[in-house]
């Protein structure tokens, strides 16, 4: 252990129990501690739009979880672009939409997408799955695996813009809303319209879902709303005036959090609070959501365009070429858009004995120009990400825990 290391891990064990009063203490601490990794987003005149939640894990003596959560620069106010991470609950709903309807047996069944609306379009095929047809559990491989645009605008579609709000309100994300889909140039009435699909057993229909068309407005006025100096249209014509995102998704650090959690420990929630999911619904989500994507067969994700670290930025920093620690398993979600990365995640150690839960969002725009796909995600966001989860990690290691966690319910066989 180098003596730089001793000194970080003697200055955070010090300030770890006064932490506890000033929860926004801890994590400014911690990057501090390392000016050679975060100087310069600390520097930084918006310090890259940071915002961090970090939550320690303390297991009792029968294994139920405790939680301690530290934040820095969180505002739930402060907007940012949440890009591909609204996926996670997406997911989940579309899940228990399917449970609700009595229909638990078709989340692997034929899934026919229609068109009914001006630019919709039809799914009738989907050649990564086992099949060559699409399904619910083909969809949400796709979306945790590689986070898949066309899965998730076809599980929106599904569930309908008006249920997923609504369940965002039952499960009391009262900061985010998720109105439209992704990669598209969705907006307006297109987002609102959501298109007819259907579910086949063999050449059975099991159930048939109309277009539908959500009336509502899901208003939210936030700092930050209005970014840059100029934006790309959709005819890459260059707009010199601000972006806004005034009519975009909003799904803010400490709700992505949340869903982790009421997804990962549903037990700590009452019951009326937790996820509608089966006990196989939750294994195949922890299992896809922990999974490298090299590790998957259909779909099938290979080098050198998909690489283990592919969605892992937290720890990993999306790198192609990290070596992978065999004891490290992510649950998470990313999102990459608009110079934002994201990162929503549950880290575990099997060998040593660890878990915590890091949330984080970095962005780097430079020029102040949106939608030119020139954002230093590689030199300033994901080096941040990779850096923030590797230093979390090492105290963790270092962290006195009374009693050490069984993540046996965590352990999957990736690979037959």
């Amino acid at each position: 252990m180098t003596t730089r290391l001793l000194i970080f891990i003697t200055l955070i064990t010090g300030i770890s129990a006064s932490a506890q009063q000033t929860d926004t203490v801890f994590l400014k601490q911690v990057l501090q501690a390392h000016p050679e990794l975060f100087s310069s987003i600390l520097n930084h005149p918006t310090q890259n739009e940071v915002q961090i939640l970090y939550t320690q894990i303390d297991r009792d003596k029968n294994n139920v979880p405790h939680f301690t959560t530290y934040s820095y620069r969180l505002n739930a106010n402060r907007y940012f672009y949440p890009a591909s991470t609204v996926k996670l609950p997406t997911a989940i709903f579309a899940l228990e939409k399917l449970n609700e309807l009595g229909l638990k047996k078709l989340k692997a069944a034929d899934m026919i997408t229609d068109s009914a609306f001006t630019g919709q379009s039809k799914v009738l095929a989907d050649t990564s799955s086992n099949t060559g047809l699409p399904s619910i559990n083909n969809y949400i491989k796709k979306i945790l695996l590689v986070s898949d645009n066309d899965a998730y605008n076809r599980l929106y579609e599904f569930i309908g813009r008006d249920e997923i709000n609504k369940k965002l309100k039952k499960y009391e994300l009262n900061n985010t809303r998720i109105v439209g889909r992704l990669a598209v140039g969705d907006g307006g009435e297109s987002a609102r319209n959501t298109n007819p699909v259907s579910f086949y057993d063999g050449k059975k229909l099991r159930y048939s879902k109309p277009l539908m068309r959500d009336s509502l407005n899901y208003l939210m006025t936030l700092e930050n709303m209005i970014q840059g100096k100029g934006y790309l249209n959709r005819k890459d014509s260059l707009i010199m005036q601000p972006f806004s995102f005034a009519n975009l998704n909003v799904y803010t650090i400490e709700n992505q959090q949340m869903v982790l959690r009421r997804l990962l420990f549903p037990e700590t929630f009452p019951a009326a609070q937790r996820f509608n999911l089966t006990p196989d619904d939750y294994k195949f989500i922890y299992k896809y959501m922990s999974m490298f994507p090299t590790e998957n067969t259909k779909p099938t994700y290979t080098p050198p365009e998909y690489y283990p670290a592919y969605c892992k930025f937290l720890y990993y920093g999306s790198d192609s070429l990290a070596v992978i620690n065999p004891d490290v398993r992510i649950f998470n979600k990313i999102g990459d858009s608009y110079g934002y990365d994201i990162d929503n995640a549950y880290i575990i150690d099997t060998k040593n004995k660890l878990e915590f839960m890091l949330t984080a969002v970095v962005q780097s725009n430079e020029d102040s120009i949106l939608n030119d796909n020139k954002y230093e995600y590689k030199t300033v966001c994901l080096p941040f990400m990779k850096n923030l989860g590797q230093v979390i990690m090492q105290y963790e290691l270092t962290r006195p825990k009374k009693h050490l966690p069984n993540l046996s319910k965590f352990k999957f066989v990736y690979r037959k």
